[in-house]
């Protein structure tokens, strides 16, 4: 991908999840909709807390790269893009239960997207990022953890979908 489209997918995939999570209820956004279900402002703290979190690992120490460094994309994508499969967020991720507000939620995203798009204007995406090792992948790649944000996203985005469907049953 070159960078001008890495940065219109980091920004419809952000955008798309600030829609969804715009449409939903200020009433609603604290309402659990079904058991086992994270509220719709958990998931929205969910996605500023993961994304953020890649920010800091993309602009945080990095060394260069043994390997083709877009070589763990199509995993990640076909991992998060699997909406059968089943996955628990790492305990430093999961949001606490507590009454979350809608503008502070969407605003918080708003920056993330804007630091990832000038993360990926600004710095060698070929590098690899050594702040942080993600389970199963190991260290990422900027170009890596990029895609790792839209991808994660995007699986979000539809469960926020399922969500509102639920809360307007």
């Amino acid at each position: 991908m070159s960078r001008n489209e890495l940065i219109k997918a980091v920004e419809n995939a952000i955008s798309g999840f600030q829609e969804q999570l715009s449409l939903i209820d200020a009433n609603q956004l604290n309402t659990v909709p079904y058991e086992g279900s994270w509220t719709a402002g958990q998931l929205g703290q969910h996605m500023r807390m993961a994304n953020s979190g890649f920010v800091e690992v993309i602009n945080g120490p990095v060394k260069d790269t043994e390997r083709a460094a877009d070589a763990r994309v199509e995993g990640i994508r076909e991992t998060f893009l699997n909406f059968g499969l089943k996955m628990d967020a790492p305990d430093f991720v999961v949001p606490e239960m507590r009454e979350y507000k809608k503008d502070s939620l969407v605003n918080g995203l708003e920056k993330v997207k804007q630091d990832v798009v000038k993360a990926i204007e600004e710095l060698d995406l070929d590098k690899t990022c050594v702040a942080f090792e993600l389970p199963v992948y190991g260290y990422l790649t900027r170009i890596e953890a990029i895609t790792f944000i839209i991808y994660h996203t995007q699986r979000h985005a539809q469960q926020l979908s399922r969500i509102r469907e639920s809360l307007q049953a």
